[in-house]
């Protein structure tokens, strides 16, 4: 048994039980409200947040927590540990029922993930991982695609909530490797998208301007699963970072290369 796994046992299990929340309360009145332009939140959220923060601190009571709704909590700001939680990765797509969403949950020691977790309550679906010990969907491995060439990938990314304010909003990314690329999806997960580059349904992701609760666990996931992560430009991801590109290592030179080509067009560095 490993040393995590403690903090692994409790996390599959709370991520499940919120993911049984979100599925019961779609079937409900959702109550949304603005946290900005186009940024959502629901009283489902918050429930879910409630949830987790709750079982996590009854289980580890010094652990630190920062949730995207809100919860900074723990015992001590000096603690070792500290909880990553997204309670409800997808909002907009769960306001409008449109089935792709998750639960997202990791565990910081000194400062680097060890633990991640992220749930899919409609496919029922969990991906997790513990610092190298690879990467599990359901319990079994999984590892990234073997595409070898750009052209014949397919991509995941994603839109920030200020696109139309915005000028750097990832359009002239999506446009270069639309083109460059296979196909290009848009699912509306961050966390969903870097597990599915863990398991090889995708060959790359990429966003900009995310947060730490949104990457955390799935950047885990990923490496773990034998893919890379680092920033557009190729150097090592923080989860301050403003950019996150995940691939499954063979197809990450001709991707940081493509972001490249921005930089001599004129556009912003990264």
């Amino acid at each position: 048994m490993s040393s995590l796994a403690p903090f692994t046992k409790v996390a599959l299990r709370v991520a499940r039980q919120a993911g049984v929340l979100l599925q019961a309360a779609s079937r409900g009145e959702i109550e949304v409200a603005d946290k900005g332009v186009r940024n959502l939140v629901t009283n489902v959220d918050r429930a879910s947040e409630a949830l987790i923060v709750r079982t996590l601190l009854r289980h580890f009571p010094t652990h630190r927590i920062l949730a995207e709704e809100g919860t900074d909590a723990g015992a001590s700001p000096r603690s070792r540990y500290r909880w990553l939680i997204d309670p409800l990765d997808g909002t907009t797509n769960y306001t409008h029922r449109f089935p792709f969403y998750c639960v997202s949950i990791a565990l910081e020691i000194d400062d680097v993930v060890q633990l991640g977790v992220v749930y899919d309550p409609i496919r029922r679906e969990c991906f997790s991982a513990e610092a190298d010990a690879g990467a599990q969907l359901n319990g079994r491995t999984i590892a990234v695609s073997s595409t070898a060439r750009l052209k014949n990938s397919l991509l995941v990314t994603g839109f920030s909530a200020d696109i139309q304010t915005n000028p750097d909003n990832n359009f002239d990314h999506f446009t270069r490797l639309s083109l460059a690329a296979q196909a290009v999806r848009r699912t509306g997960s961050a966390a969903l998208d870097l597990c599915y580059v863990a398991a090889g349904r995708s060959d790359g992701f990429w966003e900009m301007n995310l947060h730490p609760w949104d990457t955390a666990a799935g950047r885990l996931i990923v490496t773990e699963a034998g893919g890379r992560v680092s920033r557009f430009s190729g150097r090592p991801h923080t989860l301050d970072a403003p950019d996150i590109l995940a691939t499954n290592g063979q197809i990450h030179p001709e991707m940081v290369r493509a972001f490249a080509a921005r930089k001599v067009a004129g556009g912003p560095r990264r």
